[in-house]
């Protein structure tokens, strides 16, 4: 099988990123209906999510030529925050094309660590993932997902999770683009074959589910929903490639399942926990990724806080 990344790749994504992102612990979840059910809390990264892992890894792979242009990317929030605290350690300016649903927790976040924030309609957005540029800024642009070098940060979760709990035997992945679930699932299928491996998504905004059942990427109405880091219209192509080669299915979450496992992950493990990361530690809950010990991504906790008071009450 080919892979998108390869495990020396990953080794060195592992040493580029030692001094800016952290090795987060994995904990069991407290839920009494799911007692072998463990927690990746991603959402204890410095931005709050693991997003830091392929900013990181992009940043110090690239040429100081490119860094001094500037940085661009297209984020909703949490690959924004990536990039603005990674531009700041090294003094060089970041912009990021940000819809408009995005959430102004992450917006105010974002240009607290200096980043320069535009805000477009959906389309829009969605369109500089496709052109990796926007009109006007001459700056290198930092593609989410679909970037070797950022699913190799994304990786280093792999490592971590099988130093962690050698015997696994689920992996459930928040799906948006599809680098945090195919950079773990490349790892995963090289050191430990067995694993299944799971995206999760929300049912607002399935793609994956729906590409897979069709065999191809195939569009599906985008919903917005206070599950904002995941979900969007489609599949990239070439995602849905690796996607369709490394993961055993996808699985898709409602939103009160979503709601509950926020409400569940902050009664039992004191986490805040936002809407994208509780999509994977609904399907973990579900019992849909199987018996054994299992393991959600806590891929983020950047959440305003009265929305999550509303969410969990």
């Amino acid at each position: 099988m080919e892979m998108p990344i390869t495990l020396t790749q990953v080794q060195d994504a592992r040493r580029n990123i030692a001094s800016v992102a952290l090795r987060t612990p994995l904990v069991r979840c407290n839920a009494d209906s799911s007692p072998n059910l463990y927690l990746k809390l991603e959402n204890l990264q410095p931005i709050g999510s693991f997003k830091i892992r392929g900013a990181a890894n992009v940043m110090a792979r690239m040429p100081r030529g490119q860094l001094t242009r500037g940085v661009l990317t297209a984020s909703a929030g949490n690959m924004a925050q990536g990039v603005a605290f990674c531009a700041r350690r090294i003094g060089v300016s970041a912009t990021i094309i940000a819809p408009e649903t995005a959430p102004a927790t992450k917006i105010r976040a974002v240009e607290r660590m200096g980043g320069r924030v535009i805000k477009v309609p959906f389309a829009e957005w969605w369109r500089t993932f496709e052109t990796r540029s926007y009109p006007g800024i001459d700056a290198t642009f930092i593609h989410a997902f679909d970037d070797p070098d950022v699913m190799a940060g994304n990786g280093t979760i792999a490592l971590e999770l099988l130093e962690d709990l050698p015997d696994l035997e689920a992996v459930v992945i928040p799906w948006g683009g599809g680098g945090l679930a195919c950079g773990i699932a490349a790892v995963l299928r090289e050191l430990a074959p067995t694993v299944r491996i799971y995206a999760a998504e929300i049912e607002t905004a399935a793609p994956l589910a729906a590409s897979l059942a069709a065999g191809e990427p195939r569009p599906v109405e985008y919903q917005p929903s206070f599950v904002d880091g995941i979900g969007s219209k489609m599949v990239f192509p070439g995602m849905f490639e690796s996607a369709r080669k490394l993961l055993d299915g996808s699985l898709v979450v409602t939103l009160v399942e979503a709601a509950h496992a926020m409400k569940v992950a902050a009664e039992r493990n004191r986490i805040i926990i936002e809407g994208a990361a509780a999509c994977a530690v609904a399907a973990g809950l579900s019992g849909r990724a199987g018996s054994g010990k299992i393991v959600a991504i806590v891929s983020g906790g950047n959440i305003d806080l009265e929305k999550f008071a509303q969410l969990v009450n």
